[in-house]
């Protein structure tokens, strides 16, 4: 299981809310009092789930809301009283902030967290996928670029350009992105 953030300043909410999600499985989660505190541990740690239990000392909560959606991969809870949740709510959803009315129930709250830890993990299965989508991409622009430069430097026509790159990584066992790094380096220095 990952780490969850608690942001929240009354130590009953505090140990309240550490219950559930301990019995979620989210061993010793981190309980911070302020935003600031948060915003520290925020860029220190990657947390699976961070609940904000507003107000806090030092703000409200629904910008460290927007903040740990836009500088974290967590699920986001932010917890307000149920006037000022339906008020905030539409804003705080399109950024992916889930906003629940206090007074709640435990059923509630941990159904609330195993949802926010959904949103987690689907997310980070999306990236995974971004990156290696990433990586195919400056792969192929770097075989492209080699194939520029064989017809420029070398005259060859695109298909025989392509025919040698695809070759030479055949014969080598190497990937075409790894000989045409090697191709490039070569031209360079002719």
């Amino acid at each position: 299981m990952g780490l969850a953030l608690i942001v929240s300043a009354g130590a009953n909410a505090n140990e309240y809310l550490a219950r559930h999600i301990a019995e979620l499985g989210y061993t010793r989660p981190v309980i911070v009092a302020s935003g600031g505190e948060a915003r520290r541990q925020m860029d220190a740690r990657d947390f699976e789930v961070i609940v904000i239990n507003t107000p806090l000392p030092d703000e409200f909560g629904h910008e460290l809301g927007t903040d740990a959606v836009q500088k974290t991969r967590a699920g986001v809870i932010l917890l307000a009283k149920t006037g000022t949740a339906d008020q905030i709510a539409p804003k705080l959803q399109e950024y992916g902030v889930l906003v629940v009315g206090k007074p709640f129930t435990a059923v509630q709250f941990r159904q609330c967290v195993q949802i926010a830890a959904s949103c987690y993990r689907r997310l980070d299965l999306l990236r995974v996928e971004n990156d290696r989508l990433r990586d195919k991409l400056a792969q192929q622009r770097l075989v492209e670029r080699a194939k520029c430069m064989l017809i420029e430097h070398r005259r060859l026509t695109e298909a025989d350009a392509h025919r040698l790159i695809e070759k030479r990584a055949m014969d080598t066992r190497r990937s075409r992105a790894e000989v045409s790094q090697e191709l490039i380096e070569e031209m360079e220095e002719e």
